[in-house]
């Protein structure tokens, strides 16, 4: 028998294909003031595509979301809305107000895109490229109201070792291995076993008709699976678990002023809908937001960056509205780790903070984007060898090969502690695109916890 889902609502859906140009071009939310929330954001081709709910207006008073979007970006700031799937071109036909969540898998070339006929079932449809145009190849659901004793809806697809698995459902999740066509189960779904869960609806572990929540989704680190709902996030060795539930990563201490509220009627960590994603050798975490609207049924995107700590637990994010992929030079530091790009460098604990490490004798970090540089002379970066050695810093503006802006040869001694560098910059524009670029000229690993803008 099906627990009692709060969520439940007759839904219908569309598909429309159309290809827009809107542009944003700010940050946190990723696109402001359109409603795009429940976001997943996949990397296809070195671009990423944001596919999503889409909330109607900002004067609703109930969820009212008449169709799916999808939006792409070359460096997660500029997004250009590409897509929209209307729910009268799949099976489930005109007037519907429930297009929820979506998620999306690519196999030989051919995308599929999965969403949730609002917290009943879950459809497909399939195109030849990111944004379509896209066809509903079964005319019905691929995951129907009665499969499993949870809701068919708010899927996540997972691709591990070249298979591609299906998760979905509210409360108790549930996970099956997708056919080789990817519109059809190859195995009957099992339930996700969690540990000990916790969730919006149960802070204390004692509410065992809600643990959890809805908006499953499976990312992996490291060889470890996470299973995450929302904030909540649970760790196991093996993609059918058991899972441990260890966190959220979200906390009191995440949110910059003016990003705490107004938030759910049952806290920050309520309605935090959202995906884990890898580009650049960088970890985001994408999210629901209301701070910025006010309004729990117009919602908006989030990204943040996400760093594990040496025991593969999610360190607290930051809540704010600089986001990533741009950087303000007039912060008081910018942390090392929250780079765009980085090869040749691993990210590590350092105390409460990390630090990034270099691997080889040549790597770099990439900080494209920041904004106001013209007001600064020279930059200050801390920094530390664990056993000393000999150094190249070189920072290079818009690519690695391009003109030299600052650089200096440096010893150092074996430290524990931080140390401060100083690197006078040639004149540089309001916003620059920069290229740190370091060599070992003896072999041993330099880290870098964060830098500054200074005269």
């Amino acid at each position: 028998m099906k627990r009692s889902n709060p969520f439940k609502n007759k839904l219908e859906t569309t598909f429309l294909f159309l290809f827009f140009t809107i542009l944003s071009s700010a940050q946190n939310p990723i696109v402001p003031n359109q409603g795009l929330n429940d976001p997943h954001i996949h990397i296809f081709n070195d671009t990423a595509y944001v596919y999503a709910s889409h909330d109607r207006s900002a004067e609703d008073k109930a969820f009212i979301m008449e169709d799916w979007w999808i939006w792409s970006s070359p460096d997660l700031v500029n997004w250009t809305k590409r897509s929209v799937l209307d729910p009268k071109d799949t099976y489930i036909g005109e007037g519907f107000q429930g297009c929820w969540a979506t998620d999306v898998g690519e196999k030989n070339g051919k995308y599929y895109w999965y969403f949730s006929e609002k917290n009943q079932q879950t459809g497909v449809v399939v195109g030849d490229s990111p944004v379509g145009p896209w066809t509903d190849p079964l005319g019905k659901p691929l995951l129907a109201s009665d499969l499993t004793p949870t809701d068919e809806y708010d899927m996540a697809i997972f691709e591990d070792n070249g298979e591609h698995y299906i998760i979905f459902g509210v409360w108790d999740y549930y996970i099956a291995k997708l056919n080789y066509d990817m519109i059809s189960l190859a195995e009957k779904p099992r339930e996700l076993i969690i540990n000990n869960p916790r969730g919006p609806y149960n802070p204390d572990g004692k509410n065992l008709e809600k643990p959890t929540d809805d908006k499953p989704f499976v990312h992996k680190y490291n060889g470890k699976y996470y299973l995450s709902w929302g904030c909540f996030y649970a760790m196991s060795d093996n993609l059918y678990g058991p899972y441990d539930y260890k966190d959220t990563v979200i906390k009191k201490e995440s949110f910059a002023e003016g990003y705490d509220a107004p938030t759910w009627p049952n806290g920050f960590l309520q309605g935090r809908h959202g995906s884990f994603f890898q580009w650049h050798n960088q970890w985001y975490y994408t999210y629901c937001d209301m701070s910025q609207t006010g309004n729990r049924y117009f919602r908006d995107a989030f990204i943040s960056y996400i760093h594990y700590k040496e025991n593969g637990e999610i360190a607290t994010i930051r809540v704010d509205g600089v986001g990533v992929g741009q950087y303000n030079a007039n912060q008081s530091k910018i942390e090392a780790e929250d780079y765009f790009k980085a090869d040749g460098l691993v990210k590590k604990e350092f105390g409460n903070n990390f630090v990034v490490e270099t691997t080889s004798n040549k790597s770099y970090l990439n900080y494209p984007n920041i904004n106001g540089l013209d007001a600064f002379s020279k930059i200050n970066l801390k920094l530390l060898a664990p056993n000393g050695g000999e150094f190249s810093i070189e920072i290079r503006k818009d690519n690695l090969q391009g003109a030299v802006v600052g650089s200096k040869k440096i010893t150092l001694n074996k430290n524990s502690n931080l140390e401060d560098l100083e690197i006078t910059l040639s004149t540089l524009n309001q916003k620059e695109n920069l290229y740190f670029l370091i060599e070992q000229l003896d072999n041993k690993s330099l880290q870098i916890e964060s830098f500054s803008f200074i005269n």
